[in-house]
């Protein structure tokens, strides 16, 4: 009959020729068939089944091998011997390989055949032995599935006892050890079957032995966590989660994050293979599992893990959302992850670009889930941008995307965030440096927040913006006399030269930080501006003073005292026209910063009952713009008079916050251009400029003691400006006293901020009238000096002199009739410093600044013809001795908005981030974003008809780099070099503590932006700006 058989499958018949005579063969299987002859069958059917040629053959031995194996079952037990089935497993048969999936099926179909025979025994004995150290030479898929399927049928052939637990324990090894290379759907489809089939397998026996589940869960976190380079394991691992029971999470998570032999090199691994299972396809409750693990390193201040991980792995979260068949799981994920990394925007912003395109994708993928789903991720986008506001030009996009969609509410948002928050929070972190990054297309340099220190970067970025003074600095050739001059020369040389995409200024904090200020908390930008402006002064002034003293020797000019453009009389002569009160000599013994940003202000008050005047002149750096009390929503309820606005300096000057007097409204009425409480448009920088400036009358218990009457008098009180500024500075007084609540809070009004404005400046009859005042010291009145204004006002010591010899002065002049020239200094507007927050206890600081592209910085030609035209013709609502916007009439070619030009005409400065931004994001930004005001403006003085303004502050060309400084930046660039391949070779190497570190860049600055100084955030100790900050 085998030979009948053998003679059929190679001869040239058809196929149904040789189905009908293979179905002979097995109808004569019945028959009486010697032991030879069955033996012979056997030999060939399973040479047929195992080496067959193609699948006919294969199905004929089964056919043949089945039938005979029934009827003559001793035979076939004879036939399929134990030494047998151990050598298939061990060597194979013939040319077919001991690894072969055949060799399982054909071990299996024997299995069945053989099942009730007491010799099967043998064979289960012999197939536990061997199934362990298969699978411990880590099969193929394909191979380990087939066994898995002899095994779930046989349950006999798995090692039992202890050998069941190494058996499941390697098996587990062998999953992590399975990788699918295809790209056809079809095998993929093949690849998760095979998987599946395995995992399904340590299922059942966990459930038959439930001793071998807590040691194969070890086994899956011992390959998770192992730090190994040369070893990934697979993400088919995740198979094996649904498999757990959902009740051991909280046992397992809590025994693998208080393990102290687990270090944090492998939690880490092991954290961020657990998050890559989420690509699984099938897997289910890997979402559970990942978040509590989370929860779990949290609950131990894991806290560098997480950080690590999440910065490592929010990216691949992201991406999963795209599929729909794991995007539930992945969004859960995500948003735990986005939701507790409460100490900065980092992780968030690492996938805001990408939000945008999801939005898009899920409008028009046609699934019904999808609407459901694009609900749920806007949700959690609204949460995040909640809780990083302050990034404009990252999130506009995102808003004009999901403006259609539901927001939830102010208070949800809060709740959802209480309860992601991690237990404890970053004080524990260490601060690191910034993830490494290329430039942005600016071309400009940030600044890393070195940890609450976004109050330095914004005004460092704006002083950097401010053209004239950044070529002055860097053109001084300095000493070792200037050291915070230097530290901020080296600076500015960094942001202009350096090839790292941000800077940590640490060197320049250190020596720029107030005293008062606590290391690592938010601070003041406008009082920090104000002591590192005084501070600079004053170094500078105090070498003045040293040089006067030293024997006068023919030297070069020492450009750290003097005007650097000195050196270059002939450009600067060219370009002198200017005020009548800016025309000094350049040696005029003023220093860089009084050149820069020094004004003068004359305060005089009147007697209303003698008409004796007495005047003061002081000089100033910034001017602090109080709100008007029936204009602001945000100092309502005031407490009565406050004694701190009746002082002169320093004080919120024309009261601050408090509501002025019947009287005094009435005075106002006639000058001052401030918007009333009605629907209509908001408050102009000019309204409070011009609120500033505006008369007040002191009555009552502020009356004036008038030594001329010798009694307290009804007085009027008045601000002039007789010098403007280069850059004019104005901090509008956003921070109010709440006198019943003892607190501060924010005045989110929004103020209207024009490009051009003019300020009436009041120069002087004579030119020479005040020229004694121009080179005396700054004058520089302590917050703890704040008299009553009587008091403030009384002469003393060798004050009193002078001010008799002003009041007399200006006495005279009124006397007489005459009055001072008013002129209108056109100014445009440089930088911006933008505070985003609810009050003054939380809060972020960034800046805008104007990218003048011109050689000499010199404003934009449309701005030209404005000035021009304005200066000519007159402002038809305000006269000259108003502050007054001017416009910028489109046909003169003024770029629009929405076009390219425009869109490139800003900067905005967000610690680390430079990006373009236009001048209608900066106008619309409290509009779109109502957390986020302006805090402090800086306008630069303009030239008219060509000429420039004053004293040769403008040098046309940004100064050579000196040696010294040249060496400090080649050396930093070649060290940045060195960091970007050291930080190549380290990700290559996937060592998991590459980025450890807390990144404080682009941090939320949760701490009170207010000061903790000796003034209550006033003045802390004093400054060049005698003007109080806050509105008490």
């Amino acid at each position: 009959m085998d030979k009948i058989l053998e003679g059929l499958v190679s001869s040239d018949h058809s196929v149904p020729v040789k189905r009908a005579i293979v179905k002979k063969v097995v109808e004569a299987a019945e028959k009486e068939v010697t032991e030879e002859q069955c033996q012979a069958l056997f030999t060939l059917t399973t040479r047929l089944i195992l080496l067959g040629e193609d699948a006919f053959q294969k199905q004929i031995g089964f056919q043949v091998l089945e039938a005979y194996a029934r009827y003559h079952r001793p035979e076939f037990e004879r036939f399929f011997s134990k030494d047998f089935v151990l050598g298939l497993l061990q060597q194979g048969y013939g040319q077919l390989d001991r690894k072969d999936p055949a060799t399982i099926d054909y071990i299996h179909c024997c299995l069945r055949l053989l099942i009730s025979c007491p010799s099967v025994l043998e064979i289960f004995s012999v197939i536990q032995v061997e199934v362990l150290r298969m699978v411990c030479e880590r099969p193929e898929p394909a191979l380990c599935a087939h066994l898995s399927t002899v095994l779930s049928d046989f349950v006999q052939c798995i090692p039992r006892e202890k050998s069941g637990v190494l058996f499941c324990q390697q098996l587990v090894r062998t999953i992590s050890y399975f990788h699918c290379f295809a790209s056809q759907e079809r095998e993929l489809r093949e690849y998760v079957g095979q998987v599946t089939k395995v995992s399904t397998l340590l299922q059942n026996i966990w459930k038959a032995d439930p001793a071998t589940l807590l040691p194969s869960l070890q086994e899956v976190f011992s390959i998770i966590s192992s730090t190994d380079p040369s070893f990934d394991p697979s993400i088919a691992l995740a198979s094996l989660v649904q498999h757990i029971p959902v009740q051991m999470i909280t046992v397992l998570i809590k025994s693998l994050t208080t393990d102290h032999n687990v270090k944090d090199a492998s939690m880490t691994k092991a954290l961020c293979r657990m998050i890559d299972w989420l690509s699984w396809p099938l897997a289910q409750h890997v979402d559970t599992w990942v978040i509590a693990l989370l929860k779990g390193l949290a609950a131990v201040q894991k806290f560098t893990i997480l950080i690590d991980v999440t910065l490592l792995k929010i990216e691949l979260v992201f991406s999963r959302l795209w599929y729909p068949i794991v995007r539930q799981g992945a969004l859960s994920v995500l948003s735990h992850m986005l939701l507790s990394f409460q100490h900065s925007p980092e992780a968030f912003h690492l996938v805001v670009p990408h939000v945008v395109h999801l939005v898009q994708s899920l409008r028009t993928d046609g699934l019904h889930s999808s609407k459901a789903f694009l609900l749920q991720f806007t949700e959690l986008i609204h949460c995040m941008m909640y809780q990083y506001s302050g990034f404009p030009d990252l999130y506009d996009h995102i808003l004009e995307a999901i403006k259609d969609l539901p927001k939830p509410g102010e208070e949800k948002i809060k709740l959802v965030l209480n309860q992601s928050a991690w237990t404890s929070q970053s004080n524990s972190f260490a601060s690191g440096p910034l993830r490494l990054l290329g430039k942005s297309e600016t071309g400009k340099t940030g600044l890393v927040n070195l940890g609450n220190t976004c109050f330095l970067n914004s005004i460092i970025q704006t002083l950097f913006m401010a053209t004239d003074f950044r070529r002055h600095v860097l053109s001084l050739h300095l000493n070792g006399s200037n050291p915070l001059m230097k530290k901020l020369q080296l600076l500015f040389a960094f942001l202009a030269h350096t090839q790292r995409a941000a800077y940590a200024p640490k060197n320049f904090l250190e020596a720029s930080r107030p005293p008062w200020f606590n290391v690592g908390s938010q601070q003041d930008c406008s009082e920090y501006l104000r002591f590192l402006l005084d501070r600079l002064h004053e170094e500078e002034k105090t070498l003045q003073v040293l040089e006067s003293v030293k024997p006068k020797v023919p030297l070069p000019v020492d450009t750290s005292s003097k005007d650097p453009e000195a050196q270059n009389p002939p450009e600067n002569c060219e370009n002198s026209s200017s005020s009548p009160d800016e025309m000094k000599p350049e040696n005029d013994g003023r220093t860089l910063i009084e050149r820069t940003f020094g004004g003068k202000l004359i305060t005089g008050i009147r007697c209303m009952q003698c008409n004796c005047i007495s005047e003061k002149e002081e000089p100033f750096t910034d001017l602090s713009l109080a709100f008007c009390p029936t204009a602001s929503q945000g100092s309502s309820d005031p407490e009565g008079p406050i004694e701190e606005p009746t002082v002169l300096f320093p004080g919120s000057v024309n009261g601050g916050s408090e509501t002025p007097e019947a009287s005094s409204a009435k005075a106002l009425a006639s000058n001052v251009h401030f918007v009333p409480v009605t629907n209509e448009p908001a408050l102009s920088v000019p309204d409070l400029v011009n609120y500033f400036l505006a008369p007040e009358i002191l009555d009552e218990e502020n009356a004036y003691f008038c030594e001329k009457c010798s009694s307290l008098q009804r007085a009027e009180r008045t601000m002039k400006v007789v010098s403007a500024p280069e850059y004019l500075i104005l901090t509008l007084l956003r921070f109010s006293y709440d006198a019943k609540c003892h607190v501060r809070r924010k005045i989110l009004d929004n103020v209207t901020i024009p490009p051009l404005m003019r300020l009436p400046v009041h120069a002087p009859l004579m030119p020479t009238q005040f020229s004694s005042c121009t080179s005396s010291p700054l004058q520089v009145d302590s917050p703890e000096s704040s008299e009553n204004l009587a008091k403030k006002l009384k002469p003393s010591q060798r004050d009193e002199e002078e001010e008799e010899t002003e009041g007399a002065v200006g006495a005279e002049q009124m006397n007489k009739g005459g009055e001072m020239s008013v002129q209108s200094v056109p100014y445009v507007l440089s930088s911006v410093v933008m505070h985003s927050g609810m009050s003054s206890e939380s809060g972020h600081y960034y800046s805008y600044g104007h990218n003048i592209n011109g050689a000499d910085g010199a404003q934009h030609p449309a701005n030209h013809f404005a000035l021009v035209e304005d200066l000519e013709n007159g402002h038809p609502d305000c006269g000259l001795s108003t502050c007054s916007a001017l416009s910028m009439p489109p046909e003169r070619g003024v770029a629009l908005p929405n076009s390219g030009q425009e869109a490139r005409d800003w900067l905005l400065f967000n610690d680390s981030r430079v990006t373009f931004t236009s001048f209608q994001s900066v106008q619309n930004i409290t509009t779109r974003f109502p957390k986020d005001t302006a805090y402090v403006l800086m306008y630069r003085k303009q030239n008219i008809n060509g000429a420039l303004m004053a004293n040769g502050m403008r040098l046309s060309v940004e100064p050579p780099l000196q040696k010294e400084l040249l060496d400090a930046i080649i050396k930093d660039n070649k060290l940045y070099l060195q960091e970007q391949e050291l930080n190549a070779r380290t990700q290559a190497l996937q060592a998991p503590s590459s980025s450890c570190s807390f990144r404080p860049n682009g941090s939320d600055d949760n701490n009170p932006p207010g000061s903790c100084g000796p003034s209550g955030g006033g003045g802390g100790g004093g400054g060049f700006n005698t003007i109080s900050r806050l509105v008490f």
